[in-house]
């Protein structure tokens, strides 16, 4: 007995033909599909937003750092063509007294301004985190820092004036010796440097205001609860979960203390008697004063090998990538 075959219908469109069925992978389902095809219109679209910042950063950063480095391996004084000398100007810096003096006033100047104002702003952020987070406090702290540097130097040299300055005359009206602050090799860099912790010191201390409002206010509860003071919260709670931000803080404010220049040209000029020629003037004095641009290259690059130096030792000693929050 024969039985007669047969086949389901056939599934396939018009015509017949398979490679005109619409198959799975079709242009319209690949559009469809979440992040497939979009992924290179992101990508371009953030390459027009990053290109102004990679443009300024190559112009303005990576070039002239590299131009630099070539530059001080060579004698050049913008009149003639740069002649290569070798290591010439880092001999010269190494047997320079005058750069290992001006070395010794920069680190005495970092030292007291990174200690005086690193104290004071903690103290500010903690006093407007703990008492009050008034919008228009914040606002009043910041005021100094929104004035340039070369304005806050000319404004401070007359305050501190030893014959006409209004803090010398306040000082005799009390009955005390007027003091040279600008003027005296003694006062002079403290004087400097207690001026940019005026200038300074709010905007650091909203940088750690910052860092303190990430902390859950419920530890400070819980510790009230168990009877802890504020002086031993601020240790057990404040400072160690506070420490990553403080550590990015303190590695901004060294690496801008070392590179000191506006308020010395302004106030000083690196007087009396090189009290406050601190390495950035020099390094000016040395390029647009003598014209020796290789010679002040070297020294700009001992000063980016130091800060490279003292950034890496400061993120590995404070664990600045690190936090104790869970």
């Amino acid at each position: 007995m024969t039985i007669a075959s047969s086949s389901p219908p056939s599934r396939l469109p018009p015509g017949g033909a398979e490679g005109s069925a619409t198959k799975p992978g079709t242009e319209r389902e690949r559009a469809d599909r979440p992040g497939a095809g979009g992924s290179r219109g992101d990508g371009r679209l953030a390459a027009v937003f990053i290109a102004p910042a990679l443009l300024g950063f190559v112009v303005f950063l990576l070039w002239p750092t590299l131009r630099g480095i070539y530059l001080s391996f060579t004698r050049f004084n913008l009149l003639t063509p740069a002649e290569w000398v070798g290591f010439d100007n880092y001999v010269r810096m190494v047997h320079d007294p005058i750069f290992w003096s001006s070395l010794r006033v920069t680190v005495a100047y970092v030292v007291i301004n990174i200690g005086v104002q690193t104290v004071s702003a903690l103290a500010i952020a903690v006093l407007l985190q703990r008492l009050t987070q008034s919008a228009v406090l914040r606002g009043l702290v910041l005021t100094p820092y929104l004035m340039s540097n070369v304005v806050a130097g000319i404004v401070w040299l007359w305050i501190l004036d030893t014959q006409l300055g209004i803090g010398n005359e306040i000082l005799s009206g009390l009955g005390l010796d007027r003091i040279p602050f600008l003027a005296d090799e003694t006062w002079a860099i403290p004087t400097i440097a207690l001026i940019n912790v005026w200038r300074h010191v709010g905007y650091t201390a909203l940088l750690l205001f910052a860092g303190l409002q990430a902390i859950p206010n419920d530890m400070y509860e819980a510790a009230k609860v168990d009877g802890a003071s504020e002086w031993r919260m601020f240790w057990r709670i404040t400072m160690p979960l506070l420490r990553p931000v403080l550590a990015v803080v303190l590695i901004m404010t060294v690496i801008g203390s070392f590179q000191v220049f506006d308020t010395v040209a302004v106030t000083t000029r690196g007087g009396p008697a090189d009290a406050t020629n601190v390495l950035q003037y020099y390094i000016y004095g040395a390029a647009f004063g003598r014209f020796q641009f290789g010679y002040a290259s070297a020294m700009s690059v001992a000063l980016l090998v130091v800060l490279s130096a003292i950034t890496f030792v400061q993120y590995r000693l404070t664990r600045a990538g690190q936090t104790d929050l869970g």
